[in-house]
């Protein structure tokens, strides 16, 4: 099995395992938990072991003194430095009521240093490390240990392992932001280009109407006047769309193959068949009347769907997709939501590295005045949704053709 595969198989298991739906928060508790859970079962184990003389008061003392140091880690990620000083003067204090069974250097020592590290600047993380290396030699003064040298070296090294673990985690952090940034500016880019082409084509046709206006008046008074109407309505439309987007600017020198005229949401189903004839099982359904839509929202729509396909076809091998596209009243909501499949790289869409096309897909139906949400399903898979707010004088032109599941194809 290749490393590409592992990877996938391993993000595969995170992304359906039972507690993915933890906020990171209550994990980090958990883990953190469980942590401190096994180090003092190992300590307390390596305490009995250790006595020989059976239990004692002192014996006794040093358990409690186990189950209190562990306890202490339970904070070591918002307070790591506060966790470190109440676990060197445990250590110090356990080792001096029974010099022959407890460490000077334990593990819940080794674990503080590491969150030292990793969870504060360097210069903190080195000065909170030097202060207990020294608090240690001074103890040795009164208890001595064997092997102090060679604890202090690994006390180093567990710091500079945090603060690796730290630096490392900042730039997967910076990268995605960075990525999550390009997506956004491509897709502002792309909105740019295609409001370009609707302006450009609501201004042509402003064009023809006022010469054919101009060249019927005198002629046909009413087909003038129809004319001209027209063109105070195509009007309004283009700026109607120049005051939703003003924002944007137009991106020069880009070249994008795929035309902005065609991408409408009446062409998802062709889009839908597409994605069908590349193998990927795909039931689509429109609900409500179909309504004429403006530009922007209209490519919109076209967008999302393709998308959220896409990212589907990309990460979720085997799986099953469903589009539902509902006219309302006052908006339109377009949902597409997979089972997860069953390849090695399902359910990686929303990962730290994947996915920074729904950052711009949110970033479009956030310009048109609408919200979208995505995200990993409890009973495994990805949702992505939006609503997008449409005049309610849109006109309404036809009914809409709902497939049937039994339509689709598996």
């Amino acid at each position: 099995m290749t490393t590409g595969r592992v990877v996938g198989y391993a993000r595969t298991m995170r992304a359906r395992a039972p507690w993915r739906w933890l906020t990171p928060s209550v994990r980090s508790r958990v883990f953190d938990g469980l942590l401190a859970l096994f180090v003092v079962t190992v300590d307390l184990g390596a305490l009995v072991q250790k006595t020989d003389d059976g239990i004692s008061a002192r014996v006794v003392l040093v358990g409690v003194l186990v189950l209190v140091r562990g306890a202490a880690l339970l904070p070591r990620r918002r307070h790591p430095v506060a966790v470190l000083a109440v676990v060197v003067l445990l250590d110090i204090a356990t080792h001096a009521l029974l010099p022959s069974a407890a460490d000077l250097q334990s593990g819940p020592a080794l674990i503080a240093m590491y969150s030292c590290g990793r969870y504060r600047p360097v210069a903190v993380g080195w000065i909170a490390g030097a202060a207990a290396a020294t608090a240690f030699s001074l103890s040795l003064l009164f208890w001595p240990a064997k092997n102090v040298f060679s604890g202090l070296i690994i006390f180093a090294l567990t710091i500079a392992l945090g603060q690796y673990m730290r630096v490392r985690r900042e730039m997967a952090v910076r990268r995605g932001v960075e990525q999550a940034e390009t997506a956004v500016r491509i897709e502002r880019q792309r909105i740019a280009r295609e409001l370009h082409d609707v302006v450009a084509h609501h201004i042509s046709v402003m064009s023809v109407l006022v010469g054919a206006a101009r060249t019927t008046m005198a002629i046909d008074p009413a087909k003038a006047a129809e004319a001209l109407l027209t063109t105070e309505r195509t009007a309004r439309e283009a700026l109607a769309e120049m005051r939703q987007l003003l924002a944007v600017l137009r991106a020069e020198g880009t070249d994008d193959p795929e035309p902005a005229l065609g991408a409408r949401a009446a062409e998802v189903p062709a889009l839908v068949a597409a994605v069908r004839a590349t193998g990927l099982r795909v039931h689509l359904e429109v609900a409500g009347t179909v309504r004429e839509l403006p530009a922007s929202v209209d490519l919109a729509v076209y967008r999302i769907v393709q998308e959220a396909l896409t990212n589907t076809r990309k990460h979720a091998a085997g799986a099953q997709a469903w589009v539902w596209i509902r006219y309302e009243r006052a908006a339109v909501a377009v949902e597409v939501l997979d089972d997860g499949g069953s390849g090695a790289a399902a359910s990686t869409a929303a990962q730290p590295g994947g996915g920074y096309g729904l950052g711009g897909m949110a970033e479009r139906v956030a310009l048109c005045g609408g919200r979208l949400q995505s995200g990993h399903r409890p009973e495994g898979g990805f949702r992505v949704q939006a609503r997008i707010p449409v005049p309610v004088t849109a006109e309404i032109v036809a009914p809409a053709a709902v497939e049937s599941p039994a339509d689709h194809g598996s």
